[in-house]
C-alpha cells in the first residue's frame, strides 16, 4: 500500500485514534531497530574483547612452552656432556695409585708392564670422555687450575711459575673436577 492509498483509507475509514497509532509505529520501530543495532555492537565488542584476551592468553602459553623447551634441551645437553663427572672423580685416587705403582716398580718387571697398560688404558678412556690431565709444570701459577701447597725461592726462575706437581689436577671438558696440588717460586 503506497502512502497515497493510506492517506486515503485513513480519511475515509479510520478514526483519528488509529492514526496516531500508525504515525507513532514507525518511530518505536526506529527506536527498536537502533537499540538492537546497540545491543549487538556491545556484543561484538565482548566477543572481540574475548577473542583478544584468548589469543593474548594463548600466545603466553605458547611463549611458556617454548622457554620450557629450551631449558629442558639446554639442561639435557648439560647433563649429557658432564654425566661422568661423579665417575670420574672415583676413579682419580685410583690414576693416582697406579701413578705411585708405576714410580715404586722395576721397569723391566712384567708387573709393571700390566700395570701401565691398566693405566693408559684407564687414561684413554677418560680422555675419550672429555678428562683431561692439566698441564702444570713450569708454567705460570694460575689459583682457577691450581691450589699452592708450598712455595720456594729458586735461582733463575721467576716469581709465580710452578715448580714442582704434587698431585696431578684434572679437568672434565671446561670445569675443574680436581685442581693442581703445587709447589711455586717466590
Amino acid at each position: 500500500m503506497t502512502k497515497k492509498e493510506k492517506k486515503e483509507k485513513v480519511t475515509e475509514e479510520t478514526p483519528l485514534e488509529e492514526v496516531e497509532k500508525e504515525v507513532k509505529e514507525p518511530a518505536e520501530e526506529t527506536n527498536s531497530a537502533e537499540e538492537e543495532i546497540k545491543a549487538l555492537q556491545d556484543q561484538l565488542c565482548a566477543v572481540q574483547a574475548d577473542l583478544d584476551k584468548t589469543r593474548n592468553d594463548y600466545l603466553k602459553a605458547y611463549a611458556d612452552t617454548e622457554n620450557m623447551k629450551k631449558r629442558l634441551q639446554a639442561e639435557f645437553e648439560m647433563r649429557n656432556k658432564y654425566r661422568i663427572q661423579s665417575f670420574a672423580l672415583e676413579i682419580l685416587p685410583v690414576i693416582d695409585n697406579l701413578e705411585r705403582a708405576l714410580a715404586s716398580a722395576d721397569k723391566e718387571d712384567s708387573i709393571y708392564k700390566g700395570i701401565e697398560m691398566v693405566y693408559q688404558q684407564l687414561l684413554n678412556a677418560l680422555k675419550k670422555e672429555g678428562v683431561e690431565e692439566i698441564e702444570s709444570l713450569n708454567k705460570p701459577f694460575d689459583s682457577n687450575f691450581h691450589n699452592a701447597l708450598m712455595t720456594e725461592k729458586r735461582e733463575g726462575v721467576e716469581p709465580g711459575i710452578v715448580l714442582e706437581v704434587l698431585q696431578k689436577g684434572y679437568k672434565l671438558k671446561d670445569r675443574i673436577l680436581r685442581a693442581t696440588l703445587v709447589k711455586v717460586s717466590e
